[in-house]
């Protein structure tokens, strides 16, 4: 039986030409989101992590294979797919948090008033915790706050599928670990199905119900792993260290207790993001 409430990716292989160089970004992709999980995507730099997202998002085409929501094939940007990327520079900066979210509920006419899509963005800056910020400008909010906003506007118009390109990347421990926990509380509230890039293990055991491992030259999947841990999900339990020893090991480090004991090591991967732009509201 077909779930059409769901994400096919099938036979996904995706070449680049940097003149007489062919790039192997990704090669035969296959695997299947549900509605409502929350997905986690780990692997080296230039595995193919963003490209990817960026297949999913329809800013770019396979080469071959192809990818489905809700049963239909994806061929270009839609509502119902939106992104949230690293750069804390994605909010226009002439307008305000609340004209920004505005702006992103006008041009998808997702309302058709003003003072609808005021009431929508409001709604959703509560949500973000950021209801007494409604009139900063970009310029005046810290990373964290940024970000919030971000993902404020790309829920506010309601889409079936968030694709986050490791968005807390460039954050402090602190800020990440509270837009972490941010993050699985809005998801529990609204359902959205997430695919989340990160290139830091504990990252990735504390948000994702599934974690998928690829591999490099050309991406590949490794390994899809089911995190079966309740949340909150402590980094001291003995199942997320056995989690986080597998995971370590897919990706090819050596000695994990001893990388594991490097509690200040957040980033395991520089990500030349080489290929990484996208468009964006």
């Amino acid at each position: 039986m077909i779930n059409h409430n769901e994400l096919v990716i099938e036979n996904l292989t995706k070449t680049f030409y940097a003149g007489d160089r062919r790039i192997n970004a990704l090669e035969q992709i296959n695997f299947k989101v549900k509605s409502g999980e929350l997905i986690n995507l780990i692997g080296p730099s230039g595995c193919g992590k963003s490209t990817l997202l960026r297949c999913i998002a329809g800013f770019e085409k396979p080469t071959e294979g192809r990818i489905k929501l809700n049963g239909q094939q994806i061929d270009a940007p839609g509502v119902e797919r939106m992104m949230v990327f690293q750069s804390f520079d994605q909010l226009f900066p002439w307008f305000t948090v609340l004209e920004n979210i505005m702006f992103a509920l006008k041009v998808t006419k997702m309302a058709d008033t003003t003072g609808k899509r005021k009431e929508i963005a409001c709604a959703y800056l509560e949500m973000v915790g950021l209801a007494g910020f409604a009139g900063f400008y970009p310029h005046q909010l810290s990373g964290g706050m940024k970000q919030r906003v971000a993902i404020a506007r790309a829920l506010s118009v309601r889409p079936q599928l968030l694709l986050m390109d490791e968005p807390f990347g460039s954050l402090d421990a602190m800020t990440r670990l509270t837009l972490q926990e941010e993050l699985i509380r809005i998801w529990e509230e609204t359902k959205v199905t997430i695919i989340f890039v990160t290139h830091n293990i504990e990252e990735a055991i504390i948000l994702g119900d599934r974690i998928v491992v690829l591999g490099s030259n050309p991406g590949r999947i490794k390994e899809v792993i089911t995190n079966k841990l309740a949340r909150p999900r402590s980094p001291e339990s003995k199942e997320f260290n056995l989690i986080w020893e597998e995971l370590h090991s897919l990706l090819g480090f050596k000695q994990p207790e001893c990388a594991r004991a490097e509690k200040n090591v957040t980033k395991l991967f520089t990500d030349d993001r080489e290929l990484s732009f996208l468009p964006h509201l």
